[in-house]
């Protein structure tokens, strides 16, 4: 690999060179796709001993590809893992990293506040397998440890909740976990390095929607698991091999190197526009409440302070206040929305475009309207992932926009 010593060089040097040497055939600088479903063999001896393991080598790409194997690597450089294996989505990740530790009769402690679509393999999937998942506030570790049972396997939670901006203390949840032999989870997607490195507070995987800030562009699905080399072996053969089969595609792989290389850049100005926008928003006479780490309000600041390497990420909650000229804050919401001209009414994160919507109506809908609302998903709330436009254009949209309700 990179003749660079990876633990020798500053983070933006690490992210741009891990993961990657000229390509040995050709000197190419970037890594190449290798957009092939099989690889040939000389011999037939050859081939069996690739297939079992007794030579290093490729085979399928269902179970190993060079431009997907660099992008594995780099993303263990960028976590600080032993190991990473790559899936077609988020969801890939989170499936078969959950397949891969827990079983039936298990038991799994979860974080009360979760993307919607992990809120369903939590309360469809897992019980459909036989897995209990008992929710609680991981803003208040004493309640993980209270949770924690004799089958207890896993405690999973996001780093930064989705889509209520609360954060969980890794280091003291972690020290739980390890007193009562779990594995901890953690979902990073919202706060990626340079913000936030949960391994070295303790966790013992970690996973990313590599579609959000990792790509940056908005033109990939794509998900990593990152941990113990020996566990990820097992991860990867049994369970994104066989059992899901879902590796991604190279030219995929490809897109994420692409985009990691300017990672460090994008994160700190994506930080930057939604601190300036949280507290625009604070001042609003439209906004009741605002969701930010990043300031002074958010109960979590202190906290956010000590974990987050100065950036408070690209993600901002709001709700509007209550009759807004005589509207709801659900319908002034809508009409809010509606009105924007620069920021795009999508779900996703992490773009270079500014993109906004509405929990209770798309990204946890599917989430039961009691569970929404005991977690502060409210009818009124809406999400904010702020681009790289320039801030001032932003805030020139919102109060536009504003004006018109």
């Amino acid at each position: 690999m990179s003749k660079i010593d990876l633990n020798d060089v500053m983070f933006e040097t690490m992210v741009i060179h891990a993961g990657q040497e000229p390509d040995k055939g050709t000197g190419a600088l970037s890594t190449p796709i290798f957009q092939t479903s099989t690889f040939c063999f000389e011999t037939v001896e050859e081939g069996a001993a690739k297939f079992s393991k007794e030579i290093p080598g490729y085979v399928y790409s269902r179970g190993g590809n060079p431009t997907n194997r660099a992008l594995e690597l780099k993303c263990a450089a960028l976590e600080g893992g032993e190991d990473c294996v790559a899936t077609a989505s988020g969801m890939g990740a989170i499936g078969a990293v959950l397949l891969g530790l827990v079983k039936t009769g298990d038991h799994i402690v979860c974080g009360d506040t979760i993307y919607g679509g992990t809120s369903v393999v939590m309360r469809t999937n897992m019980p459909d397998l036989g897995i209990d998942v008992t929710f609680v506030d991981t803003t208040k570790p004493e309640e993980v440890g209270k949770a924690i049972n004799e089958k207890t396997e896993v405690i999973y939670f996001e780093t930064v909740t989705n889509p209520t901006l609360k954060l969980a203390d890794i280091e003291e949840i972690a020290k739980i976990a390890k007193k009562h032999g779990v594995k901890l989870v953690v979902d990073n997607t919202f706060s990626p390095p340079p913000i936030l490195s949960p391994l070295k507070l303790g966790a013992d995987f970690v996973i990313h929607s590599v579609t959000k800030y990792i790509n940056g562009h908005g033109d990939v699905i794509g998900g990593v698991i990152i941990g113990p080399k020996d566990d990820i072996a097992v991860i990867r053969g049994n369970y994104v091999t066989k059992i899901c089969g879902t590796p991604p595609s190279p030219f995929n792989s490809y897109l994420v190197m692409r985009g990691m290389k300017t990672l460090p850049i994008r994160v700190r100005e994506h930080c930057k526009n939604a601190m300036e926008m949280a507290e625009y928003l604070e001042k609003s006479e439209y906004v009741k409440t605002v969701y930010y780490p990043g300031l002074k309000s958010h109960p979590q600041h202190e906290l956010a302070k000590k974990m987050l390497n100065g950036m408070y990420t690209g993600m901002i909650a709001f709700e509007l206040k209550d009759d807004v000229k005589g509207l709801s804050a659900f319908e002034a919401g809508k009409k809010f929305l509606n009105n924007l001209k620069i920021a795009s009414i999508a779900v996703s994160l992490g773009d270079p475009d500014t993109l906004i919507e509405h929990p209770a109506s798309m990204t946890h809908a599917s989430v039961p309207p009691e569970s929404r609302l005991e977690v502060g998903i409210t009818d009124g709330l809406i999400r904010l992932s702020v681009g790289l436009e320039n801030v001032k254009d932003l805030i020139k949209d919102f109060e536009q926009s504003f004006a018109k309700l």
